[in-house]
């Protein structure tokens, strides 16, 4: 059941995504205005090129402290932009005093895989040889999954180091085949027809086959060890629960440090539909808190 405060500031009715919906979705895309992104003056913004990739450079009006944060905007893999989710995570800058840095990376399925987690690789490199060193990799759903694969590089690629990794409501596993994937069929923000979608795009026919890399799929990995502090979160309510949920117990397994969150009744998405909920509100500042940790 969707908590009922962010039941009633959510639309709940909207449509499964389609391969033939991906253009609407693009197009009603949510529009983070500048004023949203310098948060009454706490924050600046400047655009750039990382080796070819777009990247968005948020910076603290004040003094930069701690690591910078790499994040990865949602979508579903099809949509989102450099833009898409800072309206909330400009925070993370105006209360931390962190550096955040979000890719424009190329979408499926015009790009499918491994497009985008390239262009996320390749930002992670420029931001190294750039002085942005050792940051916290980021993400939130089809974002979650990216950061999650970027950090999988840069450990079996050998870096650039990562300080931590953040994924929120990650978009883990293209074999669908949890309980959570099968749970949701309707009536909530992100559903299994949705879900299909978006890793058909990103894999075409090889979705759910026996090939799929751990570089589109970070739950393909066979083995989490070495991985840097890890923070996971995910609502219970989100088709993507269970994923979530065994990514961080195999980290534990493997030796690794991971801290998980499963917010009852969080949909996907809810702390960025409706930001001011008081479930919203206590998952955005126990990630601040962990954030903390980590600077």
């Amino acid at each position: 059941m969707i908590d009922p405060e962010i039941a009633a500031l959510v639309d709940l009715s909207r449509p499964p995504l389609t391969t033939a919906g991906i253009p609407e979705r693009r197009a009603n895309n949510r529009v983070v205005t500048d004023a949203e992104l310098t948060r009454d003056g706490s924050v600046t913004f400047t655009e750039a090129d990382a080796d070819g990739v777009p990247v968005l450079v948020l910076r603290p009006t004040g003094d930069v402290q701690g690591p910078p944060v790499l994040h990865l905007h949602g979508g579903g893999m099809v949509a989102g932009t450099r833009r898409s989710d800072l309206h909330v995570l400009a925070e993370w800058v105006s209360e931390l005093g962190v550096v955040l840095i979000s890719p424009e990376y190329r979408l499926a399925p015009e790009h499918p895989h491994p497009a985008p987690v390239q262009d996320c690789y390749r930002t992670l490199t420029w931001m190294e040889r750039n002085g942005f060193t050792s940051p916290v990799v980021a993400g939130t759903s089809a974002g979650g999954g990216l950061a999650a694969a970027v950090t999988l590089m840069a450990r079996d690629y050998g870096g650039p180091p990562v300080s931590g990794q953040l994924l929120i409501c990650p978009m883990l596993d293209d074999r669908c085949s949890t309980p959570s994937s099968h749970q949701f069929l309707d009536g909530t923000t992100w559903v299994r027809a949705s879900n299909l979608t978006g890793w058909t795009a990103l894999l075409g026919d090889a979705r759910g086959g026996p090939d799929v890399s751990p570089f589109a799929a970070p739950a393909r990995a066979a083995d989490l060890s070495g991985l840097p502090r890890t923070y996971v979160d995910v609502g219970s309510v989100d088709v993507f629960r269970d994923e979530a949920v065994d990514y961080a117990s195999r980290i534990w397994q493997a030796g690794g440090d991971a801290e998980l969150h499963v917010w009852p009744g969080g949909c996907h998405g809810f702390d960025q539909l409706a930001p001011e909920a008081a479930l919203s509100r206590r998952a955005r500042a126990t990630r601040i808190e962990w954030l903390r940790s980590v600077t």
